[in-house]
């Protein structure tokens, strides 16, 4: 979480979350159609990544949230979120975008939107990420998934 996410204790409020909020409108979906989760649920001191101790530390409260909602879809934003779901070696830049299933999630990984505003390269990609994730949508909704 960011500064104004630890204050709030709501994730993506920030200008990051400002920009979530656009690109799932940009596919037709909003807040009402999606959970989202931060994989450390407080800010690490000057905002560094999360050691793997305090990931490991809240992965037990992720789980649950995920055993309570039972998405059929898992976004990863980013890297740490991606090398703690998917795999700790996974490359963001060179694996974004490809679907992975795995204990009857469908999991895909995509720029974090903060990276987005430091980056205005990686938007089409980004772009490209959550046009495939409404496109799955789409596919388990007409499979009455």
């Amino acid at each position: 979480p960011g500064q104004q996410e630890d204050l709030t204790g709501i994730p993506f409020v920030g200008p990051a979350g400002q920009l979530l909020d656009k690109m799932l409108a940009a596919v037709n979906l909003s807040l009402e159609d999606v959970y989202v989760a931060n994989i450390v649920k407080c800010r690490p001191p000057g905002n560094r990544d999360p050691h793997d101790d305090e990931k490991e530390a809240c992965l037990n409260y992720l789980r649950y949230q995920l055993a309570m909602i039972h998405p059929k879809i898992i976004v990863c934003l980013g890297r740490i979120a991606a090398t703690t779901i998917i795999s700790p070696d996974f490359k963001i830049t060179r694996q974004r975008g490809q679907w992975i299933e795995r204990k009857g999630y469908h999991i895909i990984a995509t720029y974090h939107p903060s990276a987005l505003l430091r980056d205005e390269t990686k938007k089409r990609p980004a772009w490209e990420d959550m046009q495939a994730i409404r496109k799955k949508y789409d596919e388990l909704k007409e499979q009455g998934v």
